[in-house]
């Protein structure tokens, strides 16, 4: 298994509140709970080790709807593996990584009438900004797993885009897991948010495929 997969994997279940994840000769199904999303496969291979005969293993056995799939590697090629039931998101996701380091500096001042605000609870600590006004401007959390932390739910709201918040989320997040010990930092990022994060040093690991069984 690509130990960014599973460095992903074991915080995204500690993020999202999911199920621990149960490892299988592929890779790894999660149950998430959600009516939109029941559970999720995500195969541990990345790039041109994803094998077609596992995809299709794993997405053969699917029934159910509200399941997701996820594999780091091309959608083109993955499409082709998957049933006539699954949604393939036209947009490659991507895998990325960060070395964290201790010393890095602190995160810029925040926006002059914006508010920023960190918490942690249950392993998760996020970031919310909010505009002077008090609606939601841009938010984030991060999940330390030991030596790895996953970034997770990233967003800034339309009204408040090209101001620096998604910036400030994401290196406040980062000072936060490297304080707590983590010393690399993973994330499935969009392919609207692969620029901000490449932006902050990020580096691209895989594009990432995702999937939605769908009987209808």
């Amino acid at each position: 298994m690509n130990d960014l997969v599973q460095a992903w994997v074991e915080g995204w279940v500690v993020s999202r509140g999911a199920a621990p994840p149960l490892a299988e000769p592929w890779g790894w199904t999660i149950d998430a709970g959600r009516i939109d999303h029941v559970t999720r496969h995500v195969l541990g291979a990345v790039g041109d080790e994803v094998e077609e005969t596992a995809v299709r293993k794993v997405a053969d056995a699917v029934t159910g709807d509200g399941v997701w799939f996820k594999a780091f590697a091309d959608p083109e090629v993955v499409r082709a593996w998957l049933g006539p039931h699954w949604w393939v998101d036209p947009e490659p996701g991507c895998l990325m990584s960060l070395p964290l380091t201790p010393d890095a500096p602190e995160p810029a001042p925040v926006p002059a009438g914006y508010r920023l605000r960190t918490w942690s609870r249950g392993g998760v600590t996020r970031v919310l900004v909010t505009a002077p006004d008090g609606a939601l401007a841009a938010r984030g959390q991060i999940a330390p797993t030991g030596a790895t932390a996953v970034v997770d739910q990233v967003e800034t709201a339309v009204a408040h885009r090209r101001r620096g918040l998604g910036g400030l989320v994401v290196r406040t997040l980062q000072h936060a897991a490297a304080a707590r010990g983590a010393r690399t930092a993973v994330l499935a990022g969009t392919p609207e948010g692969r620029a901000l994060y490449e932006s902050l040093g990020w580096i691209h690991r895989a594009p990432l495929t995702s999937a939605k069984f769908t009987s209808a």
